[in-house]
């Protein structure tokens, strides 16, 4: 059977032959309690409750208390009541992506929002809430992916189907840095989830950060941080369920989430209102059971399909990096990228502390050459912050120590190094050069290992 005909008889197999009717019989909060439907009803499972006026509000069961339903809305509550009418919808939420999406941006439900008309169906249904990959299933991941910018692509090479985090407090340029890897990245689309964004925000980043060179081979979708927590949290499920679409394709996918902890506080009030008892700072058990079955979904694919290279960020409350969501996604990622406020307060950006961040396929992707280019820059700026206060306080007296002085000598150099405009774009290649230049170390053009040419093993 065909991939279309097949999808189609999927989707008329879960049309009703008769309709099911509860109702309202309580609202606390954000929740709605159904009763009449308790037998019926599972969860995840999605109920069309008729407000007063006739307008109907898409809920969601996440709990089941004294024989009641306990459902939490897609919308506003507003014009519901006791004994309003609360239908079983039968049809489990896909989406239907082509091609014709990229350049889209879209809402949690996948519902364009940008102005330009309709979006075109594809012939595959897939559905938004899907397990990961089984692990015996994968590839291995492929070769380093240019990501265009200088420090990540020298000192934190990523490969093709890796999951990096980016970790950092608020305003310390993660959406930034998230628009120069959508423009300047190698891979052949991007899948970009703004999940909890500030809605005066949204348009900027699309005009000024991302601009039309990235919106042209991108999907962006976004849930505002005023909608219910049932959209924040689809919206990081459609993300993934986009970027697997176009893994399924053979396509090289970079997907870009911002952030990973509003998706967890989203889970969060979802877990509350259904009862649970918090743990962790507030968050709920789900919580830390939900993240891996999000992030894992990234990743290369089985054999004739591409990869997902997965990029989150994670905003650390109080510039704390072992809150429990960091402490939870460093554990589940392979590797992290760490903007530091300090940094980004002296004036260099990408703020990224280079001795805090690791990826995890390094040394193994790398050349000999790489790696000694790496490890010499890297242990310089190690030498250099180990005495960085005595130097500053002026403590330190030049010619007390030899390895002092060298990264002394070198720290200017490197900071510049470091440093990178967001209109400006740095390759693989130039990027190990230039180090090379800035180290004295001899180079030869070529011997940085390209991209797909070595096979990088489990990690450092």
């Amino acid at each position: 059977m065909s991939a279309p005909l097949s999808s189609f008889t999927e989707e008329v197999g879960q049309l009703p032959d008769h309709r099911l009717y509860g109702r309202v019989s309580g609202v606390l909060g954000m929740t709605v309690e159904v009763a009449g439907l308790d037998r019926q009803l599972a969860i995840g499972a999605r109920c069309q409750v008729e407000a007063r006026g006739g307008r109907r509000v898409t809920c969601e069961v996440v709990g089941f208390r004294e024989g009641r339903a306990l459902l939490l809305p897609f919308g506003p509550l507003d014009g519901i009541g006791l004994g309003c009418k609360a239908e079983l919808a039968a049809a489990e939420p896909v989406i239907w992506p082509t091609e014709a999406w990229l350049g889209r941006v879209v809402n949690a439900l996948g519902q364009p929002i940008d102005g330009k008309g309709p979006l075109p169906q594809g012939p595959v249904a897939y559905r938004l809430r899907r397990d990961p990959p089984p692990a015996h299933g994968r590839r291995r991941v492929g070769g380093k992916m240019d990501l265009g910018v200088r420090a990540i692509n020298a000192f934190l090479s990523c490969c093709q189907g890796q999951r990096m985090g980016i970790f950092a407090g608020s305003g310390v340029g993660k959406s930034v840095l998230l628009s120069m890897l959508a423009r300047y990245t190698t891979a052949d689309v991007n899948v970009i989830g703004l999940i909890g964004e500030r809605g005066r925000e949204v348009q900027e980043w699309l005009e000024d950060d991302l601009g039309k060179e990235g919106l042209a081979r991108s999907v962006v979708v976004v849930a505002t941080s005023d909608e219910p927590p049932l959209m924040r949290r689809q919206a990081a499920q459609l993300t993934l369920a986009l970027a697997e679409a176009y893994r399924d394709h053979g396509r090289d996918v970079l997907c870009l989430m911002d952030s990973v902890t509003r998706y967890a506080m989203a889970m969060r009030e979802i877990g509350l209102s259904a009862g649970e008892p918090p743990a962790a700072k507030g968050y709920t058990p789900s919580v830390f059971a939900e993240l891996p079955r999000l992030l894992e979904r990234a990743g290369p694919g089985s054999e004739g399909q591409g990869s997902i290279t997965g990029l989150f960020t994670v905003l650390v409350e109080g510039d704390d990096h072992n809150e429990p969501i960091a402490d939870a996604v460093r554990g589940i990622l392979d590797g992290h990228i760490v903007l530091e406020r300090a940094i980004a307060e002296r004036g260099r950006y990408p703020a990224i502390n280079i001795l805090r961040s690791v990826s995890r396929t390094m040394p193994a992707c790398n050349s000999e050459a790489e790696n000694a280019l790496v490890m010499r820059g890297r242990r310089l700026l190690s030498t250099y912050e180990d005495m960085a206060e005595l130097i500053r306080i002026g403590a330190y007296r030049q010619g007390s120590d030899a390895g002092v002085d060298e990264a002394l000598r070198y720290n200017a150099k490197l900071e510049a190094f470091l440093k990178q405009g967001k209109h400006e774009r740095s390759d693989l290649a130039s990027g190990y050069a230039d180090l090379a230049t800035i180290l004295d170390m001899p180079w030869e053009s070529g011997a940085a290992a390209q991209p797909g040419a070595s096979e990088p093993g489990a990690g450092a």
